[in-house]
C-alpha cells in the first residue's frame, strides 16, 4: 500500500500555508520564505523502512521510519516531535506530538497527483503535488 507514495513529487499548489506556518508559531520572516519555496517531496522504500526526503533552496530534511512505529522528529521549523506514521484508508497519515498539541500531513494520491493536508486545530493547508517525470 505505502508502494503507491513512492517517486518524486513536485509542489505546484498551495493553499492556507501562511495560515498554517503562523498557527505552529513560526516567526514572519521564515514564513514568507517558507512560502515562496517550491520543495520537492521524494519518498522511497527499502523493506519495510520509508524514507521521506523534502528538499527545498531553503532547507531540506529526511525522516525514514516505519509504519505504526513512534520516532523521533526534527520538523524544519526545528521543532521536536514524537511522530507516529501509518496507513488509514489508502493515506499516509503522519501525526506529529509536541508540547501538548498535535498536527497531522495526511498525503494521498490519485494518478500523478499527491495532495498533502496539513491540519493544526482548525487550520486546514492543503498542497498539491505532481509526480515528476
Amino acid at each position: 500500500m505505502a508502494q503507491a507514495f513512492v517517486g518524486t513529487w513536485e509542489l505546484k499548489e498551495s493553499k492556507h500555508f501562511d495560515e498554517y506556518l503562523k498557527a505552529l508559531g513560526v516567526g514572519f520572516a521564515t514564513r514568507q520564505i517558507g512560502s515562496m519555496t517550491k520543495p520537492t517531496t521524494i519518498i522511497s522504500m527499502d523493506g519495510d523502512v520509508i524514507t521521506l526526503k523534502t528538499v527545498s533552496t531553503f532547507k531540506s530534511t529526511e525522516i525514514s521510519f516505519k509504519l505504526g512505529e513512534e520516532f523521533d522528529e526534527s520538523t524544519a521549523d526545528d521543532r521536536k516531535v514524537k511522530s507516529l506514521v501509518t496507513i488509514d484508508g489508502g493515506k499516509l497519515v503522519h501525526v506529529q506530538k509536541w508540547e501538548g498539541k498535535e498536527t497531522s500531513l495526511v498525503r494521498e494520491v490519485d494518478g500523478n497527483t499527491l495532495t498533502l493536508t496539513l491540519t493544526l486545530g482548525n487550520v486546514v493547508c492543503t498542497r498539491s503535488y505532481m509526480k515528476a517525470e
